[in-house]
């Protein structure tokens, strides 16, 4: 098996790169400013600059995106043109990103002309303040979120994100493509990159977009599965909720025979189902990793069929102590 690789915390991401991302979504313009675009965004949530208007500083959250919704700009508008350039001076000075200003308002004259001067950029949303900064938040979690690659196949099945590892040769790409036979979705193949996302800490899979839709399947070569099964075959991502691993069968090798123990497999400090598979001749791989998927979907579900079988069992023994 490889070795795992070590997973990646995200410290900062470039106005410019965020500016890429959220154009579209937040209807972004930039204003002003643009030669700044290589500024650092050190923090995933957004500030409201409303007291720093004011001159007061104290735990001013500088590291953060700084919107300017109606209140902001009104506020700023009624201060005489030096009082302006003063007071966003001292917000500038403290080294922020960006700022953002939301429903379609035209920033101040003194707002352009000190961003110019700082190459600090202002970007112009069409959106409400409110969506603006929903947005900003999803997108920026969403960057922040800890990542790592972790070499296998991750499949979409009947819903399932099963991830399906082993050492290179053992079948994988050969399962998952008897998987795509059956119906089901290629998110990744040999690697994935996984981030950790949201409140629940769900695992994010998804492949590079250099390798998005193709698999390489030995003797083969490189399969365009977009092409040869249609785009229901291929997935942009998928939450992870199995891990399957391959190995080679060997005689004494120790397997599940119940299904009673579940181990787990860590992917950025969250546990996720775990299954291993010992390969040899004569087993179809695709239907056990398919039927695997399937027991996870009714165990999320509140269904344990190993479970129900053993409380079954003590049952029938209880009742019948002499067998």
């Amino acid at each position: 098996m490889p070795l795992r690789p070590t997973p990646k915390a995200i410290e900062s991401l470039s106005v410019d790169a965020f500016f890429k991302h959220a154009q579209d979504i937040l209807k972004l313009s930039v204003t002003a400013g643009g030669n700044g675009m290589h500024r650092l965004i050190r923090d995933k949530s957004i500030n409201r600059p409303a007291l720093a208007l004011t001159g007061y500083f104290k735990n001013f959250a500088a590291k953060r995106v700084q919107l300017f919704g109606a209140g902001e700009m009104a506020y700023l508008r009624d201060l005489p043109h030096e009082r302006q350039l003063e007071i966003l001076r001292q917000i500038i000075a403290r080294n922020i990103p960006c700022m953002v200003v939301s429903r379609n308002l035209v920033p101040t004259r003194a707002m352009q002309e000190i961003a110019e001067a700082t190459q600090t950029p202002i970007l112009r949303s069409t959106l409400t303040s409110r969506d603006v900064s929903n947005g900003i938040a999803l997108i920026l979690e969403h960057e922040f979120a800890p990542r790592v690659a972790e070499h296998g196949t991750l499949m979409d099945i009947r819903g399932i994100g099963t991830l399906i590892r082993g050492r290179s040769g053992v079948g994988k790409s050969e399962c998952a493509l008897a998987l795509i036979e059956r119906g089901h979705s290629l998110v990744a193949d040999d690697l994935v990159y996984i981030r950790l996302v949201g409140d629940h800490d769900e695992l994010q899979g998804r492949s590079s977009d250099l390798n998005r839709g193709y698999m390489e399947c030995r003797g083969l070569g490189i399969l365009n599965i977009a092409e040869l099964f249609g785009i229901r075959a291929v997935r942009l991502e998928k939450n992870i909720n199995l891990v399957v691993t391959f190995e080679e069968w060997h005689a004494g090798i120790n397997e599940e025979r119940t299904g009673l123990e579940q181990d787990h497999f860590t992917i950025l400090g969250v546990s996720v189902p775990h299954i291993r598979l010992p390969v040899r001749p004569g087993r179809d791989l695709a239907r056990l990793v398919e039927v695997a998927s399937m027991v996870q979907a009714l165990k999320m579900m509140g269904h344990d069929s190993a479970k129900e079988f053993n409380d079954r069992l003590i049952r029938f023994m209880a009742e019948n102590p002499t067998g």
